[in-house]
Parts: structure tokens; C-alpha cells; sequence
């Protein structure tokens, strides 16, 4: 064995284990140096699920393009949701609506059944421009505070959400500007679950995801 060949085994060891490692994630790949992981391979709902017309476009997005005659938000089997349970973590996005666009990032959805009583919705909805904004508006917790500042684009532009989950304490960041740090254990959501599912809400309108990935936090 030369030199060089003792130096390759241990790296083939560390990149064997780190392959490996990566095996009970469903639907995650290979992370970046961040410790990020991808939430989608790009071609198919390998590792989420749903009842709905969610679709992988050829650039990798994720669109939900509702079938004639569906629309509403209570639509919980339509959501597009993760097959995995996730409890602290940073979840990393983009997304984009059309004018009068709906949606929601839904954490630690403990019943898939009921996701706005047994998760914790980070609003996505076309206010752009709304002066005084609550939690029902784009960057609020639904149930709980509005952002602190409207960062929401113009319908059709892409926007891009930092959503961190740590114990109690939930903080969001919109195209780069910190709106939202609650503690959810002094909120009207104090008995979520700290661990469950994510989703991304149907409310039977068209709405587009692209470069999701997770960091789970140890």
C-alpha cells in the first residue's frame, strides 16, 4: 500500500459513515458545508407526502397547481408533508405565489389529520405592501405575533425564509431581515408538540417552493 493509499482508506471510512448517516432521512441527499441537507432530490416526492396535485418542475421547484373546483385552507390531506418527524431544526426556502396567493409552512404538525390545531403555521400570503401587519400576514405565527417588519415581495418574485425551531423558541427570517423571536412557551401554542411533521400548506391556489433544505440541530 502506498502513501497515498493509506491516506484515501480512512477518507473512503468517513465518507462510507457519512453516506450512512444519511440513510434514515428519507428524501434528504448529500449536505452542504453548513450542515444543511436538501429536502427534495429535485425529480420526485421521494420522502414527502399527499392527496394533492403537488408537482416537481423541470427547474427542481415545487408547485402546487390545484385541479378544477378545489380550493380552501381546511384541505389537511393536501398538504405536501414530510414522511419524517423533525423536532429542532433550521429549515431554509424559497417560495413565490401569484397576486392573492396563500400558504403556509407548517411545523411540528403532530396530526396529520389537523395541522393548524397540532402544528405551528409561519403565514406565506401576498401582502406586499400592508402597512400594519399581524400574525396572519406573510412572516407571522399564525395564532400567536405578526412580523415586526413587512419583507414580503411583489406577487411573482421569489422570497426567501429562514425558519429556526430550538426548544421553545421559534425565530424568522424573511429576505434577510429578522421578523419574528417568540418564546412558544409564553404563546397561545405552549402544548405544540416540540416534534413532528412540516408541511407546506394546500389552499387549492398555486404556490412555488425551490431550494428547501433542513439543519437539524443536536
Amino acid at each position: 500500500m502506498t502513501h497515498m493509499d493509506q491516506i484515501k482508506t480512512p477518507l473512503k471510512a468517513l465518507l462510507a459513515a457519512a453516506l450512512v448517516s444519511f440513510g434514515g432521512l428519507p428524501g434528504l441527499y448529500a449536505g452542504d458545508e453548513g450542515g444543511f441537507v436538501p429536502m427534495f432530490n429535485g425529480k420526485d416526492l421521494t420522502g414527502w407526502q399527499t392527496t394533492g396535485n403537488w408537482v416537481v418542475e423541470e427547474d427542481g421547484s415545487i408547485t402546487l397547481k390545484p385541479r378544477k373546483g378545489e380550493w380552501g385552507w381546511k384541505r389537511f390531506n393536501d398538504y405536501l408533508t414530510t414522511t419524517k418527524k423533525f423536532g429542532d431544526f433550521i429549515i431554509d426556502l424559497e417560495f413565490k405565489f401569484e397576486a392573492g396567493g396563500n400558504s403556509g409552512v407548517f411545523l411540528r404538525v403532530g396530526d396529520l389529520k389537523d395541522h393548524v390545531n397540532s402544528g405551528m403555521e409561519v403565514q406565506i400570503i401576498d401582502t406586499h405592501g400592508k402597512k400594519n401587519v399581524g400574525p396572519h400576514d406573510c412572516g407571522g405565527v399564525i395564532g400567536t405575533v405578526g412580523p415586526s417588519k413587512n419583507m414580503v415581495k411583489r406577487a411573482g418574485e421569489w422570497n426567501h425564509y429562514t425558519i429556526t425551531v430550538r426548544g421553545n423558541q421559534l425565530t424568522v427570517v424573511l429576505n434577510g431581515e429578522q421578523i419574528v423571536d417568540i418564546d412558544l412557551s409564553e404563546s397561545p401554542l405552549k402544548d405544540r408538540p416540540l416534534k413532528g411533521y412540516i408541511s407546506f400548506q394546500d389552499e387549492g391556489k398555486p404556490i412555488w417552493y425551490r431550494n428547501v433544505k433542513i439543519k437539524e440541530l443536536k
